[in-house]
């Protein structure tokens, strides 16, 4: 099954109270596709100007992810992030935002794209996702991200996106904040009753929230040693997700589980070190070894 994600390619700079990277490969649907690239075929709609590394192209192309929906605009300059983490590693500052070329990102979704049998709508304004969704024909399934931003400041755009998608990601606060509950719980199934068929709700070093119409469960996070760099883990949570349901071709319960727990332990990975630098080493069956432990982990 082919995925389709839509979101921001970047270039990061990152200060944790460790180490610091300057202007590395960042982005949601970055770390997305590559995540979701040790499962399945990707295709990526972005825009990047002529300063994006060609570096990184080759890097995702390897990855049989497939760039003909991305845009480069001459003469225009790449979004790039800077960020700060405190030394908890869980919460950050941002330092400085330059959306760039990202600011005005009409996504234009290739012909071959437009058939693609899932769809994930990346951290984005809802009108953006939206006009993706415009594009695509008759998608199996469409699963979008979002923050507290567009939940504050595009609240009725919001909503009205999330009655036309099948699931949605997003962290504690955000769902917090969406429903005016602060019991997760009800928080989740709040989110439930505006419309789509699952929400997930994650919750940083403690894992994730599952909630259906069927059942409620909680997937914890993996027991990382050595936690470097979180940038991108949210993302790359996702892109596990999905990527293991594009492989099964099937979206049963079971297999959405699986899917999740998939998510957990790719972002695992991510964080133990800067940007896509630890996926870079591992391999599907390094994921599976630790999948392995993780079962035993949770087994009583």
């Amino acid at each position: 099954m082919s995925i389709l994600v839509v979101g921001s390619v970047a270039i990061d700079s990152v200060e944790t109270p460790k180490q610091t990277r300057e202007r590395v490969l960042g982005g949601s649907a970055v770390h997305f596709s590559y995540a979701a690239s040790f499962f399945s075929p990707v295709q990526l709609v972005g825009v990047v100007g002529d300063d994006f590394p060609d570096e990184h192209l080759v890097l995702l192309r390897k990855r049989n992810i497939d760039l003909a929906g991305l845009q480069v605009i001459a003469g225009g300059k790449t979004f790039h992030w800077k960020g700060k983490y405190l030394p908890n590693m869980n919460d950050r500052e941002t330092l400085e935002v330059h959306l760039n070329v990202f600011g005005d990102f009409e996504p234009q979704v290739p012909e071959p794209f437009r058939r693609a049998t899932i769809v994930f709508l990346a951290n984005g304004a809802p009108m953006v996702q939206r006009k993706v969704l415009e594009q695509v024909v008759g998608p199996k399934l469409v699963v979008a991200d979002t923050m507290d931003l567009w939940i504050r400041e595009t609240h009725d755009e919001l909503l009205a996106l999330i009655k036309r998608i099948d699931g949605i990601v997003l962290n504690d606060s955000e769902a917090k904040l969406l429903t005016q509950e602060e019991n997760l719980v009800q928080a989740g199934k709040r989110v439930l009753a505006m419309g789509p068929k699952f929400v997930i709700i994650k919750k940083g070093e403690h894992g994730a929230m599952f909630f259906s119409a069927h059942e409620t469960y909680v997937m914890p996070a993996f027991p990382t040693e050595t936690v470097v760099d979180p940038t991108g883990a949210g993302d790359s949570f996702a892109g596990g997700i999905m990527g293991y349901l594009a492989e099964q071709d099937n979206f049963e319960p079971a297999t959405l589980k699986r899917a999740l727990a998939y998510g957990v332990l790719i972002a695992s990975f991510t964080v133990e070190d800067f940007s896509l630098d630890r996926l870079l080493t591992i391999g599907r069956p390094d994921i599976d070894v630790r999948l392995e432990a993780y079962q035993k982990m949770l087994s009583f």
